[in-house]
């Protein structure tokens, strides 16, 4: 048995020797009965392989047919996810976003309201140690007014009071008189 060739459509070739190629084909040589003879040794091999070769290019098909399919899936869901995921994401950030703004809303509200209570407390402070400053101020004023009011006083007291230097003169030399006997009361005869 000599090998033959398969051509890719399923039909038989002859054999490419090279004696055969030299040789011319007779026109009387009947062709049929050569694919007959083809047919019968080698035709049942070469439909069942034709036939495995369609259902492995079937199978082939759907296996590829369904790779795509399962492969389009998995991207979509992937895509999906990852869609999900930048959302997630996302909402996340402008949560994020929104609480530190509301909290610089509030930090400042605060900071604000600091500077309101200090400036308050300050201006409440500085009044009050102005107001403290004037009435020390007066209670000073009033209490040397009332000092040089009880010196005055005591001034006028002792000067009052006091005796007089020319008649505290006079009464010591009539005493100085007196005891001396040189005293002479004015209307008294001795």
């Amino acid at each position: 048995m000599s090998p033959v060739e398969v051509p890719s459509n399923g039909s038989a070739m002859e054999p490419a020797g090279p004696a055969e190629e030299a040789k011319p084909r007779s026109t009387s040589e009947p062709a049929g009965n050569v694919e007959k003879i083809r047919d019968i040794l080698f035709g049942s091999q070469m439909r069942e392989y034709e036939h495995r070769f369609a259902r492995l290019e079937e199978t082939l098909l759907k296996e590829s047919s369904d790779l795509r399919e399962t492969t389009r899936k998995r991207v979509d869901a992937l895509e999906n996810y990852i869609r999900q995921e930048f959302e997630a994401l996302e909402g996340r950030l402008k949560g994020e976003r929104a609480e530190r703004a509301s909290l610089g809303e509030a930090l400042a509200r605060r900071i604000g309201d600091m500077h309101d209570q200090t400036s308050t407390a300050l201006r409440d402070m500085r009044g009050s140690a102005l107001q403290q400053s004037k009435d020390l101020s007066d209670e000073i004023e009033r209490r040397h007014q009332e000092m040089a009011n009880t010196l005055e006083k005591r001034f006028q007291e002792l000067r009052k009071d006091k005796t007089d230097r020319a008649a505290l003169a006079a009464l010591f030399t009539e005493v100085a008189m007196r005891l001396t006997d040189d005293f002479q009361v004015p209307g008294v005869d001795a």
